[in-house]
């Protein structure tokens, strides 16, 4: 049945060696993220059993679900903000969640005395690209609110860089987390943990630019694709087609490259443009972006993605593939693609 996304776990599995040989190499203590392939068993077992001892989501769903799977074998990171609302069970299945908000931090505290625990979190700072994080002139202030809460422990501290601002890690930006570090233990109270970002945190670490004291990092991107998350390059012996997305033929014509009438919006409120390059062989997969994003790479020698609808992945194809419907073409996704198509219940998960 198709589409489908056939996941190599051998290759993950590779890929999780690589990158723990490399951040141990540097000190560095990585958990795995786990949210692009929605928390998938199969795919969080290879990772522990390639020696990842603490996964992270965003999604307290996902959390349950590696708790369920693993038990205390693992620990467990909620990575985007506690919602109010979630915070009892972030408590009961989270070992650490991100936070920067006095009001949830109370939250917390008042359902871990309830459950009798102690919550541990990581203050998240924000850097300058400006998704999550209270500002740096406020980590003091905040601290002495946390002495009050008798039920959480801090960590340490964070911040997130490039997912929403593109903000390129850089040993200046990262040393303001040491800054910070530095007089948060004045009056000796101890920071374990500085989490210096995800995946685009790489080459920083592999350059020895990285400040020494940055002993986390947070990886999706490296151990799927392979591919670090400032210019995507590969990181040396990793796999790069641990994923391929797979969908078939239900047509193949020749069309004009330029639609023929009154241009408006498409069906996602966009208005396209084209190139007149005229006649061209066209295929249409039987796969959209309902299922996947279309930052794929096909393997395919003369197919190339020109666009797509909600169902249908639009195909400008060489005369010399001898594509027919009924084919099956390849692609290896980028992160949004791999993301929705690991979403999607209406693409298949096959294991290799």
């Amino acid at each position: 049945m198709y589409p489908q996304i056939e996941i190599d776990l051998k290759k993950i599995g590779e890929n999780a060696k690589v990158m723990l040989h490399q951040c141990k190499a540097h000190g560095v203590v990585p958990c795995a993220v786990t949210k692009v392939v929605c928390a998938d068993k199969k795919v969080a077992t290879e990772l522990v059993e390639n020696g990842f001892k603490q996964l992270a989501d965003s999604r307290i769903e996902n959390i349950i679900k590696l708790r369920e799977y693993f038990g205390q074998k693992i620990e467990t990171l909620l990575l985007r903000l506690p919602m109010l609302s979630d915070c009892e069970k972030v408590v009961q299945y989270c070992d650490i969640s991100l936070n920067s908000e006095l009001a949830t931090l109370k939250e917390l505290d008042k359902h871990a005395k309830r459950q009798k625990k102690t919550h541990k979190v990581i203050i998240m700072v924000d850097l300058g690209d400006l998704r999550e994080g209270i500002w740096p002139n406020e980590v003091l202030t905040l601290k002495d609110e946390l002495k009050k809460l008798n039920n959480i422990e801090v960590l340490g501290l964070g911040t997130n860089l490039t997912c929403y601002g593109g903000v390129i890690p850089t040993n200046e930006t990262l040393s303001k987390l040491i800054e910070l570090k530095e007089k948060w233990e004045v009056d000796k109270d101890k920071l374990h943990l500085i989490s210096g970002g995800n995946s685009s945190s790489i080459n920083i670490m592999t350059s020895k630019d990285m400040p020494q004291e940055v002993n986390h990092l947070r990886l999706g991107e490296s151990l799927f694709l392979g591919r670090e998350t400032v210019a995507r390059k590969h990181i040396v012996d990793t796999n790069l087609d641990a994923f391929k997305v797979k969908a078939e033929i239900i047509e193949v014509k020749k069309k004009p490259s330029i639609p023929i009438g009154t241009i408006g919006q498409d069906a996602f409120g966009e208005t396209p443009t084209f190139e007149d390059k005229g006649e061209h062989l066209r295929a249409i997969a039987a796969i959209g972006r309902q299922d996947i994003a279309l930052s794929m790479e096909p393997l395919q020698k003369g197919v190339e993605i020109i666009g797509g609808s909600s169902d249908h992945l639009l195909l400008d194809v060489d005369e010399k593939t001898n594509l027919k419907v009924g084919d099956i073409v390849e692609f290896i996704p980028g992160y949004g693609a791999l993301l929705a198509a690991m979403t999607s219940p209406y693409v298949r998960k096959v294991y290799k």
